[in-house]
């Protein structure tokens, strides 16, 4: 019954685990020896058989014979009155094969090679999930969502092998409940007290690099190379791309038909804007698009500190600057050229007045607000309308009214 019990133990690690048949045959065999060797001294003259396949095992000892009166070693030797008990025609110097029944060992030590043997086998699974995952550092996986807590979320990949999303690896406006699918890049695989842990991001770059490869066919052929990616997760996004074949437009390949490659990825990343740009290696070129929707005037390069000058039409700022500053700061990212914005000089913009003028009328924190979407004179805020005032800032429409009024009176 116990040998039965046993059997049950690793059959079920076989079935339910991916364990290789010569891994497992050789974990049972070590374990198996184990108790041998701490039963008897030495296992070195037994044979272990044991068949998965049929869920049974022997356990054969090898003696030589020998007189009565020479035994001294009883793990090596037999005397020849034993050995004749199992076959009359056994003679001294001869060797003795005989099964071991395991019922014989014991209870105590079944139970102990039992649990060693679950001990063993788990070991065995965390290292082989442990290997599995450090090879698929940077793929995209597929997981259900098992448990939601405050700090992490659980993932269940297809095996049901346990994966960590951490909040700080969450989208802003990511929320999951427990049974939805969830898509998400490995970014760290490491041991944690003999436990593999495996963390996922959806906040990194390369989730997004990756998606991009699902997405366009040419970028997972090699025929565009994506060059650089800088995003704020959840907010915005900026991707250099590069065709390696003239013929290939490669933003308008990424963006596809009516934006249909792009959009699954936009859906993915929860709305995440993302800016597509053809990577070129004039810097001016280059950070004149990163810097898309505002037209430049005129750029000024300064390379030993890595600064770019930008000259812009007093209407262009806001949009060079982009809400909360998100787009003068991704495409300084992107270029790795630290940007500095300026309005061309002449025209309206001599006559503006800038909004530190209008303190004692207007909150400190509202012309904070204005700044952070570039618009820090009065003709600025007054050359856009209310509605893009309210969609670009967090100020509700009765104040960016009032804002209005106040800076339009100066100039009447």
């Amino acid at each position: 019954m116990e040998n039965v019990n046993l059997i049950d133990t690793f059959s079920e690690f076989k079935e339910l685990k991916n364990i290789d048949r010569p891994t497992m045959m050789s974990v049972l065999e070590d374990v198996f020896r184990s108790m041998l060797a701490k039963k008897y001294g030495s296992a070195d003259n037994f044979d272990i058989i044991v068949n998965i396949d049929k869920g049974d095992f022997e356990i054969w000892r090898n003696r030589v014979v020998v007189e009565d009166k020479e035994l001294t070693d009883p793990v090596m030797q037999i005397p020849l009155s034993k050995a004749k008990e199992i076959d009359e025609d056994y003679e001294v110097g001869e060797e003795v094969s005989d099964e071991v029944k395991f019922l014989d060992f014991g209870r105590r030590a079944i139970l102990s090679l039992r649990q060693n043997l679950t001990a063993r086998i788990l070991d065995l699974e965390k290292n082989n999930i442990y290997i599995k995952y450090k090879d698929r550092i940077g793929e995209i996986v597929t997981g259900e969502v098992y448990q939601v807590w405050k700090r992490e979320i659980l993932v269940l990949d297809d095996d049901g092998n346990e994966l960590i999303l951490p909040k700080s690896e969450q989208i802003p406006s990511d929320h999951f409940r427990k049974g939805d699918s969830i898509r998400a890049v490995v970014i760290k695989v490491e041991m944690r007290n003999n436990t593999p842990f495996i963390i996922l991001s959806r906040t990194s770059p390369v989730f997004l690099e990756r998606l991009f490869e699902l997405e366009v066919p040419e970028i997972f052929d090699g025929l565009i190379t994506i060059k650089n990616i800088v995003r704020v997760p959840g907010e915005r996004a900026k991707v250099a791309v590069e065709s390696y074949d003239e013929r290939i437009d490669p933003v308008g390949a990424c963006v596809g038909m009516k934006g249909s490659r792009i959009h699954g990825i936009v859906r993915e990343l929860r709305n995440e804007n993302i800016d597509v740009i053809n990577y070129t290696s004039n810097n001016q070129l280059f950070i004149q698009r990163a810097l898309s929707p505002a037209k430049i005037t005129s750029i000024k390069l300064v390379e030993e500190t890595k600064r770019a000058e930008i000259y812009l039409k007093p209407n262009e700022v806001s949009l060079a600057i982009g809400k909360g500053g998100l787009n003068i700061k991704l495409a300084s990212q992107l270029t790795g050229y630290e940007i500095d914005v300026y309005r061309e000089p002449g025209g309206e913009d001599e006559e503006d007045v800038n909004l530190e003028e209008f303190e004692d009328e207007i909150e400190d924190w509202i012309i904070e607000e204005l700044k952070a979407i570039g618009c820090d004179t009065a003709r600025s805020v007054l050359n856009l309308s209310i509605s893009d005032l309210v969609k670009r800032t967090d100020l509700e429409e009765e104040t960016v009214k009032e804002v209005v009024n106040i800076l339009r009176a100066e100039f009447e």
